[in-house]
C-alpha cells in the first residue's frame, strides 16, 4: 500500500470538491427555475458564474500540483443536493419553498466552506502558497454567498414561507 501522506489526503480532498463543485454547477439552474422569489433567482443565477470560476481555480490548483483536474465521486454533496430535489418537488408551489430551497443552498455552501477551509489550511503546511491562494478567493466567495443567502432569508423568504398557500 502506498504511503497516505498530507499530500495525498490534499489531492482526494481536492479531487472531491471539484466533483462536488461541478454537481453544484449542474443543480443551480434547476434551483433556479425552482425559485419563487427574484432575489432568490438572482442569487443562484450569480453564484452558477461563481461557480464556474471556482471550477476554473481548481483546474489550476491540480495544474499547481502536476495532477490531472479529476473528480472522485463525493457522497456527501449527493446527499445535500439530493435533499434539494426532495424539498423542490415536496414543497413546489407552496409558500415554503423558497425557505427550503436556502436552508439547501447554505447546506451546501456550508459544505464547501468547510472543505476550502481545510484545503487552504493543508496547502500552507503544504508550501503550497499560490494552491492557497486560489483556495482562500474561493473561500471567501462561499461565505459571501452564505451571508448573502442568510440576508434574503432575513429579508422576507422566512416570513414569507409562514403564509397559508393562496
Amino acid at each position: 500500500m502506498a504511503d497516505k501522506t498530507l499530500d495525498t489526503l490534499f489531492h482526494d480532498t481536492l479531487k472531491d470538491i471539484y466533483y462536488a463543485e461541478r454537481k453544484i454547477l449542474k443543480s443551480l439552474p434547476k434551483m433556479a427555475r425552482a425559485a419563487q422569489s427574484p432575489e432568490l433567482k438572482a442569487a443562484f443565477e450569480k453564484h452558477k458564474g461563481q461557480t464556474e470560476g471556482q471550477i476554473e481555480r481548481l483546474q489550476q490548483v491540480f495544474e499547481l500540483i502536476g495532477k490531472p483536474a479529476r473528480g472522485k465521486t463525493c457522497d456527501a454533496i449527493e446527499g445535500i443536493l439530493a435533499e434539494g430535489d426532495e424539498i423542490m418537488e415536496e414543497y413546489k408551489d407552496t409558500p415554503a419553498l423558497d425557505a427550503g430551497l436556502l436552508a439547501a443552498a447554505q447546506a451546501v455552501e456550508h459544505y464547501e466552506i468547510t472543505r476550502y477551509g481545510t484545503l487552504k489550511r493543508w496547502a500552507l503546511v503544504l508550501g503550497m502558497k499560490d494552491a492557497a491562494a486560489l483556495l482562500d478567493e474561493t473561500l471567501q466567495e462561499e461565505s459571501q454567498t452564505d451571508e448573502d443567502l442568510t440576508g434574503i432569508a432575513d429579508a422576507a423568504v422566512n416570513a414569507d414561507a409562514t403564509k397559508s398557500a393562496v
